[in-house]
């Protein structure tokens, strides 16, 4: 493959360190670079030094004749003053961009809810973000650096960016340097993995599950020190194979050698002791949510909206910015008063948000960690182990020398750290998780998840992060148009469920969807008399129809867990039977989804 940019012997120092020392690496055409490492390290340095923003100390970085280079840093560098139709697209004219199937699906992608004539300075901050990554997108880039690009952006909106960098180029034509903590996202766009530490850059074949078996390899054959590192990548692995079938199933690393590696490592979590631990704490009643709906200025946020938390429960809850997840939380955590239904609450419930805030470290900020954790328990228990808070904080990455750092010293990924352990230490049997991977790298994600494995109270998680989800829950949950529904097929089905609305003209994304002039929704019939009943008595006789099939695709994959595994032709017509049976579900969904728009616009 034809060589677009490199670094030869580059070294960047600081006054108190030495960020990089005579590193050599290269960008070829096809190349699509996932960097990982912890916070700190150089990773966002060294995309700076790679698309010329930033001079090296010593070597040189070299690029081919002709390449052009795009990159979005994390610093917003919009001008206040610009309409967003300028600032993405210039004084082109609009024959012009619109001609260009690429600028056509960036601004479909992207701003779909965001006003083309609106002024830069009058949009938050993450609608800036998407503008910036959006006028990034619309230009003609053959290596394009991306730092941290998910951030602001949903679910439907990170699904759309990989799509969109996947089809961008030709599999053999041009590059991707991307910056990111979502590792669903490494997976699903790159084919090589850059670990900076160290002063170094270690390259790894692959996405993000192949880096974590080369770097299991890796650290097995490494000195003592780094065991604790070993076990928590293999347990990492270990979910990889075991728990993301969509993931695995790709051939991304050989499959021997990481059987052979998980061999004797247990599942992440056990869920009956936990289960039995929870209910031991809490009793067999937690919040049951009975038909509640929330209204605000005439404007329905909830309705009839029925959940029963169980004592043990891991969910995920979905939904578009602005579809009711933080309300309905609030309801759960007592924060948010419904304005019809009922909420009853378990007499030993004690329930902790970690909150996108960070206020609860707003009154220790002149305090150092140590007399932080030393005014909560003396001990914890993990595992089934008894550990100090300072062990905790070191599963959770801080040095001994840390402990003496004041808390407003602290990155925004150790305060982060420190407010989920002071959580923690404060023994809630219910969690609630407000986007807990704000400012953490990967390894430490993967620490915080392996922390949570061993937590045995409630968890409930609302999270853009897909991959974060699926590891720590064990369903997932959507507010889609104010209703709550089980996905029962997890991420895959939400999004499938987002694209039947879009495609019958009701829903918008907080990242995805629309285009800069907004396509007119389809009209919704207004249904009366008869009708309205028959949608309604239909919307009703499918609901039934869901639960009858959902039970039928559970007693099928019991029936694939205790079949004869050497049966190959009756396993493939029990996984033929249960898909058949997934496939109906989708089109009654989708269905369910069409009358529920008519019912309510004729309301």
């Amino acid at each position: 493959m034809a060589h677009l940019l490199g670094a030869e012997s580059i070294r960047l120092e600081y006054p108190t360190r030495v960020v990089f020392d005579d590193v050599t690496i290269g960008i070829s055409e096809g190349d699509r670079i996932g960097v990982v490492g912890r916070n700190g390290d150089g990773k966002s340095t060294l995309l700076g030094l790679l698309s010329g923003r930033r001079e090296p100390d010593g070597g040189q970085v070299t690029r081919r004749g002709g390449v052009t280079i795009g990159m979005l840093d994390q610093s917003d560098t919009l001008d206040g003053e610009l309409t967003v139709g300028f600032a993405v697209v210039g004084d082109a004219q609009e024959h012009e961009w619109a001609s260009n199937a690429i600028v056509r699906d960036v601004l479909a992608g992207l701003l779909g809810d965001i006003d083309w004539h609106a002024r830069i300075s009058t949009l938050s901050g993450g609608q800036r973000r998407r503008v910036a990554l959006a006028a990034l997108l619309a230009g003609d880039w053959d290596v394009i650096f991306l730092d941290e690009p998910t951030n602001h952006l949903d679910v439907e909106g990170i699904a759309w960016l990989a799509a969109h960098l996947k089809n961008r180029w030709p599999s053999n034509q041009g590059g991707l340097v991307v910056v990111t903590h979502d590792r669903w996202f490494l997976d699903e766009v790159c084919n090589t993995t850059w670990e900076v530490h160290d002063r170094i850059i270690e390259p790894f074949e692959g996405g993000y599950a192949a880096y974590i078996l080369q770097r299991v390899e890796r650290d097995r054959s490494a000195a003592a020190s780094e065991a604790k590192r070993q076990n928590l990548m293999r347990k990492e692995l270990a979910w990889l194979r075991r728990g993301a079938p969509a993931r695995t199933a790709k051939p991304k690393f050989r499959i021997d050698a990481a059987n052979e590696l998980i061999a004797n490592e247990p599942p992440p979590r056990n869920p009956v002791e936990l289960a039995s631990m929870a209910m031991q704490r809490l009793g067999k009643d937690v919040v049951d949510l009975e038909n509640v709906g929330v209204v605000y200025d005439d404007r329905t946020i909830l309705a009839d909206v029925t959940w029963r938390i169980a004592p043990g429960e891991r969910t995920g809850v979905l939904g578009v910015n602005g579809a009711g997840k933080s309300t309905l939380l609030g309801m759960v955590a007592g924060t948010v008063t419904p304005t019809s239904g009922r909420i009853k609450r378990g007499k030993t419930v004690k329930i902790a948000v970690l909150s996108q805030e960070l206020a609860e470290l707003a009154e220790f900020a002149e305090d150092r960690v140590s007399a932080v954790i030393a005014r909560k328990r003396t001990s914890y228990v993990a595992g089934g182990k008894e550990i100090t808070p300072a062990q905790l904080l070191e599963r959770l990455g801080f040095t001994s020398a840390q402990l003496a750092t004041h808390v407003k010293d602290l990155s925004g990924g150790q305060k982060r750290r420190l407010q989920l352990l002071m959580i923690l230490l404060d023994e809630p049997n219910v969690l609630i998780l407000d986007e807990p991977t704000n400012d953490l790298d990967t390894d430490m994600l993967v620490a915080m998840e392996d922390l949570l494995d061993t937590w045995p109270g409630t968890l409930l998680v609302v999270s853009h992060d897909r991959y974060l989800l699926e590891r720590i829950t064990d369903n997932q949950f959507a507010v889609l148009d104010g209703h709550f529904r089980h996905l029962t097929r997890g991420v895959d089905q939400y999004l499938e469920l987002r694209a039947a609305s879009k495609k019958a003209g009701g829903g918008s994304s907080g990242g995805s969807g629309g285009g800069a002039t907004a396509p007119k929704a389809a009209r919704v019939p207004v249904l009366t008399g008869a009708d309205l009943r028959n949608a309604e008595k239909e919307v009703a006789a499918i609901d039934r129809k869901i639960t009858k099939l959902q039970d039928e695709i559970a007693r099928g994959h019991e029936a694939l867990a205790s079949h004869d595994q050497s049966d190959f032709t009756g396993l493939a017509e029990l996984t033929a039977l249960t898909s058949r049976l997934a496939d109906e579900v989708v089109s009654l969904e989708s269905r369910w989804l069409e009358l529920s728009e008519q019912i309510e616009a004729s309301r």
